[in-house]
């Protein structure tokens, strides 16, 4: 019952997705890996927007590690378990918590020794920022764990990339890339070597912009019409200063439009939006809101079409709301 629920969730937040991003586009879909334990390591740039593309957008249906602090209410600790997610504790977390630990891994440990996959986002924190921050040690500690209790398991790390043309705008792009398997085949003592080997393959995957004169960079990019989400695009202009195939900027209407044709949700997004203390949630609260009560605002505007006087005019603005949707670009930051 559980599985099956979860499958409904899954289905239900994939249809939101493709409403809320122009586009999704998934590359390198021959390396998932099938009948073996995967440890799934990916970038963590657009905070529950990350996570969701992933388990929506590959068969493996995945388990995430996730910060502990979000299970402080017993609500929501229960839903997250649910919807297979586990607590990690930090060192933020207090000392008196990191053993806590030893049961998240104990837990991850069964799912891949049933050759299920277990999602990290390595980098131990998000950021809007468009390149691979340095790898924590937590997915090491749990491929060499496995080994260790299950020597006959042969697990590996498959690194996706995360791009997205615009963070916090809805109608954007978003790419996901699936890179080829590691081996998880060395011994725990090189534990530091597959951290780099993993690394390396992930900054092959992501686009990839330097600290240094980060700002600089991501405006020039965008002011020549770079796609930035399109990894192949900004390194050819990095090296070559050519565009193969140039973002034009588009009129703001499109996204008016769908805010005046949304406009109680987008009231909504409005109220809450001076409480999001941190800006990587914007994406995360826009799409939570639509997912929630974007089907009830249709309902709405449907019931009240069969009443007269206003039933011409609800129908045609429930028509104009969904064609909004679907018209929304935002193709770059």
């Amino acid at each position: 019952m559980k599985d099956f629920v979860n499958a409904i969730l899954r289905l239900l937040v994939k249809v939101a997705l493709h409403g809320y991003f122009k586009k999704i586009i998934v590359k390198g879909k021959e390396n998932l890996p099938k009948n073996c334990p995967v440890i799934l390591v990916a970038n963590h740039q657009n905070a529950l927007i990350d996570p969701l593309l992933l388990a929506t957008h590959t068969r493996l249906n995945p388990y995430f590690l996730t910060r502990a602090s979000v299970f402080k209410n017993p609500i929501a600790d229960k839903l997250l378990r649910f919807i297979r997610m586990l607590p990690v504790y930090r060192v933020r977390d207090g000392f008196s918590t990191i053993q806590q630990n030893q049961q998240t891994f104990e837990q991850t440990n069964e799912v891949l020794r049933k050759n299920g996959c277990v999602i990290i986002f390595a980098e131990g924190s998000h950021s809007l920022v468009r390149n691979v921050r340095p790898l924590s040690k937590g997915f090491t500690r749990m491929a060499f764990g496995l080994l260790e209790k299950y020597p006959d398991s042969k697990p590996v790390i498959l690194p996706v990339g995360i791009d997205f043309s615009a963070h916090k705008r809805s109608g954007s792009i978003v790419r996901l890339t699936f890179g080829k398997c590691i081996p998880v085949d060395m011994p725990p003592s090189q534990s530091g070597k597959l951290t780099k080997k993993v690394e390396a393959a992930l900054k092959s995957l992501v686009v990839d912009i330097p600290d240094e004169n980060y700002e600089e960079k991501l405006q020039e990019l965008l002011v020549q019409g770079v796609d930035v989400s399109d990894k192949s695009e900004v390194d050819q202009y990095v090296s070559t200063g050519k565009i193969t195939s140039k973002v034009y900027p588009i009129s703001s209407l499109t996204n008016k439009v769908m805010k005046i044709f949304h406009l109680p949700l987008y009231w909504i997004w409005l109220w809450i939006q001076p409480k999001v203390k941190d800006e990587v949630f914007t994406s995360t609260w826009k799409f939570l809101i639509g997912f929630v009560l974007a089907v009830p605002y249709y309902l709405i505007l449907f019931s009240l079409a069969f009443l007269p006087g206003i039933g011409t005019w609800a129908l045609a603005f429930l028509i104009m709301a969904w064609i909004s949707l679907w018209t929304n670009k935002n193709p770059q930051e």
